[in-house]
């Protein structure tokens, strides 16, 4: 018991029963939801008069009964763990102010009726996935001043009931952008000082009931990425407190600006053109020649690029760079140089070009602000395949009708994305036929590359 002969699991119930008000768009549907409510109440009361004939309580606890309410309190008890043995209907646990420390994975199972929890002033560090999914009528939930780094998030998507979640004063980081996205009722949410650098815009999309929101504190980088924060601060109806310690932290020059006096931020998605090499008009190549591609990419912040290959071999994905300028992987004397050769000037070498390298060759570039991607699919195709004259009547007529057709002495704009098309004609011989019309012109090998562009 503390102060004034109340246990301290009454004082947290008492601090937890004020919750901001609904908005009225959100109380007539609540309304609307009653019965339904009304029925998981029933329900809730019928499981606790069914449990309730189990009895007991874990020694170092206090355990009993008030305002309707089966409570459990075991706060400040130096305990190291959760204790085992509470009664099956408990629906308020106190362990505040211990020594606990991780939460491991159905730590709460003895209490599945559990609709308050008080877990603040301990020593976790990490919530393991299982502690708290089997909760599913808790409605408030006390994390505060712990040491969390690591916790599940994906617990949260069963816990739809919940409408106080207090998580600061804690060492997260990290906050995926459905973590909430079960959490209709939740009306109060509390991630102050904590160590989050950025919010991924929609993280809070899926709180419908939201009224009271606390990020103030957070060493937040200030990017391109955070600006929907700052915009939906501004638009948004529910109440931010001490918004001038939402500020930034870095970068350098706008440290110590609060979110809301943001300068305007040079800010653009990633765009990307692929265009390749060879491209000499009329050159004669051979098989086994060096392929380049490369990967042009303009954005801001600076996107990052990554090399998605599938060939027949399989499936192989590059961060750009994997070599130094030297073509050879940087730190390691004497290294082979790899198949696929990405530079940190966007190119891609494919020494040996051959059957086996045929495929989809595609660059991604991002940044935080989105994705942009370009892809060519390379084909050799042999001398007497049935596919030659097929390929070679297709690709003319759609240089004849404008359709953006690529070969060695003809080239026509495209039309579109799914139309540029590139034709290189390779050569093992050395003809000296007519150069008018370079179909007419097919030697051992001709390599077709299909380029196309998407934007995410």
């Amino acid at each position: 018991m503390v102060g004034g002969g109340q246990s301290a699991a009454e004082m947290e119930m008492r601090g937890a029963s004020w919750l901001p008000p609904l908005h009225t768009r959100e109380t007539r549907r609540l309304v609307r939801g009653h019965r339904g409510a009304e029925m998981k109440q029933l329900h809730l009361l019928w499981l606790a008069s069914f449990l309730g004939s189990v009895s007991g309580c874990p020694e170092v606890c206090d355990c009993g009964e008030k305002y309707g309410f089966q409570i459990s309190d075991c706060a400040y008890r130096d305990l190291q763990s959760v204790p085992s043995g509470f009664p099956a209907n408990v629906t308020t646990l106190s362990l505040s102010a211990n020594r606990l420390g991780d939460l491991e994975a159905g730590a709460f199972d003895e209490v599945p009726l559990l609709q308050s929890l008080w877990l603040a002033h301990n020593e976790i560090r990490v919530v393991a996935p299982g502690s708290l999914a089997t909760l599913v009528y808790l409605k408030s939930l006390d994390l505060s001043h712990n040491l969390i780094s690591n916790f599940s998030w994906n617990d949260l998507h069963n816990l739809s009931a919940l409408q106080l979640l207090k998580m600061d004063s804690n060492e997260l980081a990290v906050i995926p952008k459905d973590a909430f996205k079960n959490l209709g009722d939740l009306r109060s949410l509390q991630l102050n000082h904590n160590r989050f650098l950025t919010l991924v815009d929609g993280t809070f999309e899926g709180l419908t009931s939201l009224s009271h929101l606390q990020i103030n504190d957070n060493p937040f980088n200030c990017t391109c990425g955070l600006l929907w924060l700052k915009v939906w601060a501004v638009a948004t109806a529910v109440s931010i407190p001490e918004q001038d310690n939402i500020a930034c932290s870095s970068p350098p020059f706008l440290k110590g600006i609060p979110l809301g006096r943001l300068p305007p931020l040079h800010c653009a998605p990633p765009t990307v053109q692929l265009t390749y090499q060879p491209n000499q008009d009329g050159a004669e190549l051979r098989d086994g020649f060096v392929l380049a591609l490369h990967c042009d990419t303009d954005g801001q912040p600076p996107p990052e690029v990554q090399w998605r290959i599938q060939t027949p071999g399989g499936k192989v994905e590059i961060t750009s760079p994997n070599v130094g300028p030297d073509g050879r992987v940087p730190g390691v004397a004497g290294s082979p140089q790899p198949r696929f050769q990405a530079f940190a000037n966007g190119s891609l070498l494919i020494p040996g070009f051959g059957k086996q390298e045929e495929g989809t060759y595609s660059c991604r570039a991002t940044n935080e602000l989105g994705s942009a991607e370009g892809s060519v699919n390379v084909a050799l195709a042999s001398p007497g395949e049935a596919s030659e004259d097929a390929l070679g009547r297709k690709f003319h007529g759609k240089a004849v009708e404008g359709k953006g057709c690529y070969t060695v002495d003809n080239e026509v704009q495209p039309s579109g994305p799914e139309d540029n098309v590139v034709i290189i004609y390779l050569s093992s011989t050395n003809p000296k036929k007519n150069r008018a019309n370079p179909l007419e012109q097919l030697g051992p090998w001709i390599l077709l590359l299909c380029l196309s562009h998407l934007a995410f």
